[in-house]
């Protein structure tokens, strides 16, 4: 008998109101305790090939499995698709001189245990006892400016190419992971999302909607929130809560 998940979840994506294709693509797995969203990159040359990928592969792991297995599976294949998408991938598809790659945040929950793996500027957010936490750090040339030259967001902000990636699957030959494990406690809430949607709805309007004790309501008012704005990039957001 499949053991129901204590978590409850939902999520949803949105090309916006600029982009002709949504390069998103997220997996919602409550029974599994999996939950991921990426972001493509590399356009018409293969960005959400590239995302699509990343969840397809991510949703074929054991998850009948310890916790600590499961995790390190989740690592090794994204090792695994991080050297398929820099090799095999971008020479079929024609697109030698450039990158076929994307973005990845994964939660993973198992009885109060959590871990969160990415690379990129996907993010997930914690809401806790009324406070909006953000678990991970953007690995972006405007982070990067603010944590080595000291800069303020809005100077970082004004560089050329600040939201450019510094890591990603795909994109380089060698893949630096960053991760997250921490215990999880009654009454809290998690948000995946694409920058997309972080950058449209302000951080006062991430915690209301994480407030909302429905996933599915709280969905529903950060995409009313993304889409009453300019909504220039891909949307995607999961949220997951008890």
């Amino acid at each position: 008998m499949q053991r129901v998940s204590p978590w409850r979840s939902a999520a949803r994506t949105d090309k916006g109101k600029i982009r002709r294709r949504n390069e998103d693509a997220f997996l919602d797995c409550p029974q599994q305790g999996l939950w991921v969203v990426a972001d493509g990159m590399g356009g018409h040359q293969g960005g959400d090939i590239a995302s699509q990928l990343i969840v397809a592969s991510l949703a074929e792991l054991p998850a009948q499995v310890g916790f600590d297995d499961r995790v390190n599976g989740v690592r090794t294949c994204l090792h695994w698709l991080n050297r398929r998408l820099g090799q095999e991938l971008t020479l079929t598809a024609g697109c030698r001189d450039s990158v076929m790659g994307s973005t990845v945040v994964a939660l993973l929950i198992k009885g109060n245990r959590a871990a969160c793996l990415w690379a990129g500027d996907s993010r997930c957010y914690l809401w806790r006892g009324q406070r909006l936490f953000q678990l991970t750090t953007d690995h972006s040339l405007q982070q990067q400016l603010i944590d080595e030259q000291r800069m303020s967001v809005e100077q970082a902000r004004a560089q050329p190419g600040a939201h450019a990636l510094t890591r990603a699957i795909g994109a380089s030959e060698h893949l630096t992971l960053a991760m997250l494990e921490f215990e999880v406690y009654s009454g809290d809430a998690f948000l995946l999302c694409s920058d997309g949607l972080y950058q449209e709805v302000s951080a006062d309007g991430l915690g209301s909607a994480l407030s909302h004790v429905s996933p599915q309501g709280a969905l529903q008012q950060l995409f009313n929130a993304a889409l009453d704005s300019p909504a220039r990039d891909n949307l995607t957001a999961v949220v997951i809560r008890q």
